[in-house]
């Protein structure tokens, strides 16, 4: 499966250009391309001159609404993010439009952090004129929550995450939800923390689309996983999750036979990557929620048997029994095994849930705030009436 992706705002910008850094590793080691496109949307140009990976032409990242904020973002505003993204939206149709391979794209994966101002703004406007435009390309939305202690230190980054959820829920085919909180390493350096979580976010996407692309008949699994299934599957409320165990490469002349020890090494080996790839879920929810799921089973051709499809589709669905399961097999390489899962049409996801109940005391809140604000600004107001002017007509 071939995305054209298109980041929105600093987050969105920077998963992006993590996606764009493996789509260079399928180009080089398999003169593979998952990626039709990236581009990146910002109205801060210090943003955009951060990122690594991205081309640097105007094509590719695209500064919307310098007029208006000099250039310098929104300030957490996320109400002007949507204002200017309608009002330059024009600047990425003209991009995806003037890009090689954009008929080769199978769908768009519009990316942002939805506690900013650009993000959060910008992300759903963007992705509902491209909708309009190109109608016959599922539309995909990848989004990233706060940390819990933006959470709890500023209204601001709710109020943005709710607005942002449900606009976005509204145009999308499918929401890809990722909470930063669950890839967060305590004793790393911010710098460090925030790439490797950028890294993180995208790695789950890679061998999903890498399966369906493969040329080479080795690397082509029995049951192909393409762009067919995963359009069938992705629906709404979505979450992925990726998982992995190591190969042991001891093997002896003798070891010609598939012994009952063998194979239940394969086995448990399966079940463990199943078992961290649902661990691993990038928003923790209940996979019994799913209607729709899929997985990929990844690595050496000789490492996958029929046994061990059957034991991981049997896995599946007792976790997620009232989900359409679909799969796939991708010969790989490498000395990994390795599982993608991704649960799909999810009818309860409380995280949401919270961001949309809380939004009335939030609107509360800050009214009250506001008529406290404008009765100490009037007090001051009537305390200066007696104080004279300096600008009347009568000083010398």
């Amino acid at each position: 499966m071939k995305i054209s992706v298109v980041g929105c705002g600093q987050c969105g910008g920077k998963v992006a250009d993590a996606f764009n850094q493996l789509n260079n590793e399928a180009l080089f080691y398999r003169r593979l391309e998952v990626i039709t496109d990236v581009i990146a949307v910002n109205t801060d140009v210090a943003d955009l001159d951060s990122l690594t990976s991205i081309k640097k032409d105007a094509g590719h990242r695209i500064l919307i609404g310098s007029r208006k904020t000099g250039s310098h973002g929104v300030g957490k505003i996320n109400e002007v993010g949507a204002e200017l993204a309608l009002r330059d939206g024009d600047k990425v149709i003209d991009a995806i439009r003037s890009s090689k391979h954009f008929h080769e794209a199978d769908a768009f994966l519009f990316i942002a952090g939805v506690a900013g101002g650009t993000g959060s703004g910008s992300m759903p406007v963007i992705a509902d004129i491209v909708k309009k435009r190109f109608k016959n390309k599922p539309i995909y939305a990848l989004v990233v929550l706060p940390f819990e202690h933006e959470e709890k230190t500023d209204a601001r980054t709710v109020y943005n995450s709710a607005t942002c959820l449900k606009a976005t829920d509204s145009v999308a085919d499918a929401v890809f939800l990722v909470d930063n909180q669950r890839f967060i390493e305590k004793d790393s350096s911010l710098v460090n923390n925030m790439a490797a979580i950028n890294r993180m976010i995208a790695a789950p996407f890679y061998d999903v689309l890498r399966a369906g692309e493969e040329k080479k008949s080795k690397h082509i699994g029995v049951r192909l996983l393409d762009a067919g299934d995963i359009i069938q599957t992705l629906g709404g409320w979505t979450v992925l999750g990726y998982g992995k165990s190591p190969l042991q490469r001891i093997s002896l002349p003798f070891d010609w036979r598939r012994g009952y020890r063998k194979t239940s090494a394969e086995t448990n080996r399966g079940l463990h990557a199943m078992d961290e790839a649902i661990s691993n879920l990038s928003l923790q929810c209940s996979p019994e929620d799913s209607t729709s799921a899929l997985y990929l089973l990844s690595a050496p051709a000789k490492e996958m048997s029929m046994n061990l499809v059957k034991e991981l589709g049997e896995y599946m669905s007792e976790i997620a029994p009232k989900a359409i399961i679909r799969y796939g097999d991708y010969p790989s390489g490498g000395s990994e095994l390795k599982i993608t899962v991704v649960l799909s049409r999810l009818n309860r996801v409380s995280k949401v849930k919270d961001y949309y109940e809380s939004m009335p005391d939030i609107v509360r809140d800050h009214q009250t705030r506001q008529r406290e604000n404008d009765s100490r600004l009037k007090e001051l107001v009537n305390a200066s009436a007696v104080v004279p002017s300096l600008f009347g007509g009568n000083g010398d």
